[in-house]
């Protein structure tokens, strides 16, 4: 393959475009895993590292994602999640037709950073249940959740089946504490080493983080949140109204 001289189009952007249109097309549906780059290689005439930055290219499109040890995938429509109401992990994912699952890290008692005490009006350093999730949809791990509860709850909560039972179903339905607004803070970002291998992606792929402090009775923070959401694979969507205001002339 070499450059078209009507496009002036790079090779790897030519190769870019002929698997786009097989995925785009059919020929190579969701769940196909792509030829190896030694394949490509040789089925484009082209360098390993031509094929590289192909894939990379589509993986930041959200068209094939990398799977660690096992290759590379074409992938699903990315998601699209409302940003509508408090809802949980596994909430939103029913909604969207999709199975959620978890994975638990680890759940432990630790100083609570300057952050984390803030928002949850907590004295800095104050001890705090830390829990770290991996969840997944579909069985693709699509979320890294760093939850912080104020010690008390969180001992409680910490002994249950975390990886079959959401945490606000937990609050609300076996600890009594209503969950009644939350503050979301959205960030765009990239996977640091930790979030990678927990969202078996590289290091540096683009990421949301959300941050979120939920809301009990009397605006009583018992909930706060680091949410990780792969880039590659979620989209989200609100919808605001415009606030009405005066042109009183005078």
């Amino acid at each position: 393959m070499s450059e078209s001289p009507s496009t002036r189009l790079p090779l790897y952007a030519q190769i870019e475009d002929v698997l786009a249109a097989r995925i785009s097309s059919g020929a190579m549906p969701v769940g196909t895993q792509l030829p190896s780059e030694e394949e490509l290689s040789r089925e484009f005439g082209v360098s390993r590292t031509t094929v590289r930055v192909t894939i990379q290219n589509l993986v930041r499109q959200g068209l094939v994602e990398i799977r660690r040890g096992r290759g590379t995938f074409v992938a699903s429509p990315r998601m699209v999640q409302e940003l509508a109401e408090l809802t949980g992990f596994v909430e939103d994912m029913r909604a969207l037709g999709r199975t959620p699952t978890a994975r638990v890290l680890s759940r432990e008692i630790v100083p609570a950073t300057s952050l984390v005490a803030d928002k949850l009006a907590l004295p800095a350093g104050t001890t705090v249940v830390q829990i770290r999730r991996v969840r997944l949809s579909d069985g693709v791990p699509l979320s890294f959740d760093e939850t912080y509860l104020p010690e008390e709850l969180g001992r409680r909560v910490m002994t249950d089946d975390l990886a079959n039972e959401p945490i606000f179903t937990l609050l609300e339905e076996r600890y009594d504490t209503p969950l009644v607004e939350a503050e979301y803070v959205l960030e765009a970002t990239v996977a640091d080493p930790t979030v990678a291998m927990a969202l078996e992606i590289p290091v540096g792929s683009p990421i949301f983080l959300i941050e979120r402090t939920s809301y009990t009775s009397g605006h009583r923070a018992v909930d706060h949140e680091r949410l990780y959401y792969r880039g590659d694979y979620i989209r989200f969507k609100t919808r605001l109204a415009r606030r009405r205001v005066s042109h009183t002339q005078k």
